[in-house]
């Protein structure tokens, strides 16, 4: 198969894994920089240029795309799926996952255990909003965060009310979500492929630091699952519409809660701490499904 793996640089862990598995198993593969791409929108025939000239027709394309480059990055994908490629994640799929607040609403739609979540606009609702969510300590989130940055957590209420009104002061868009105290500064990564949960490891932050962000120094390790945190975590990706995902969990007194899915999760963390070839499953999932126009929104959406 022709693989064109969308990604702004070949060096990084999870773009090279992902060259190595295509290439292990006989694929030919091309990275492209998104960015790059540019795209000619006709009646009949939709094409992809790349630094000069059309790009030839791929059997599958990998998303690497960056929250920063979302729009462009997802409006790209959708072209290739026009041209009947196979999306490892589907770019409304991705657009989906993207937007915090939305996928949490999704996820509440079917019943999957979610940390109460606010989300409000005028500061003459904060103290309802505090309020909403349990009072102190409570998460602030900014909706375009990415790998921890944007999260703060409030230790009182006063600090609460602080920081969501310099927030909204700057017309960022927050939302504000109960502080889970039990997980003690850990997540779990389950990583998602093909609706099963094929590998999943334990993140824990630093000592005093609530954030568990492999970025932000924290450490990873092989976790167990209970049957409950597989199913949730199976479900979540369902319900994102994504084939392969990175579903975040807290474990609470009240079972699984979702933080997050993750449309483009990395390998380098969960590779390691597993020891199992999740760039070649992955690979193996894309040699499964990838038929011609074989999306549910043919880039429709």
């Amino acid at each position: 198969m022709k693989i064109a793996i969308l990604s702004r640089n070949k060096k990084l862990y999870s773009t090279r894994r992902l060259i190595e598995a295509c290439e292990a198993r006989g694929h030919e593969t091309m990275v492209l920089d998104a960015l790059r791409c540019y795209m000619e929108v006709v009646q009949s025939k939709p094409t992809v240029h790349y630094k000069g000239e059309a790009l030839p027709h791929f059997d599958a394309v990998i998303p690497r795309i960056g929250a920063s480059v979302t729009f462009y990055g997802t409006a790209v994908l959708r072209q290739f799926e026009m041209m009947g490629a196979f999306p490892l994640a589907e770019s409304v799929a991705i657009s989906r996952s993207r937007d915090k607040l939305r996928s949490l609403q999704l996820l509440s739609r079917k019943g999957l255990g979610l940390p109460i979540t606010g989300f409000a606009h005028d500061p003459d609702d904060v103290q309802d909003l505090i309020k909403m969510v349990g009072g102190a300590p409570l998460v602030i989130k900014l909706l375009e965060g990415t790998q921890g940055i944007g999260v703060v957590l409030a230790e009182t209420k006063k600090a609460a009310e602080s920081v969501i009104e310099a927030f909204m002061g700057l017309k960022a868009n927050i939302m504000v979500q109960e502080f889970i105290k039990e997980s003690d500064g850990s997540d779990i990564r389950c990583l998602v492929v093909g609706g099963k949960v094929i590998a999943a490891m334990k993140r824990q932050g630093l000592p005093g630091e609530f954030r568990s962000n492999l970025h932000r120094g924290g450490s990873a390790t092989l976790v167990k699952l209970t049957p409950t945190e597989r199913a949730t975590a199976a479900k979540a990706a369902q319900v994102m519409g994504l084939g392969v995902a990175g579903v975040d969990i807290l474990r609470s007194e009240r079972g699984p809660l979702i933080m997050e899915v993750n449309s483009s999760p990395g390998l380098e963390g969960i590779e390691n701490a597993t020891g199992k070839d999740i760039a070649g499953m992955i690979v193996q999932h894309i040699e499964k499904n990838a038929k011609l126009n074989n999306t549910k929104t043919r880039g429709k959406g």
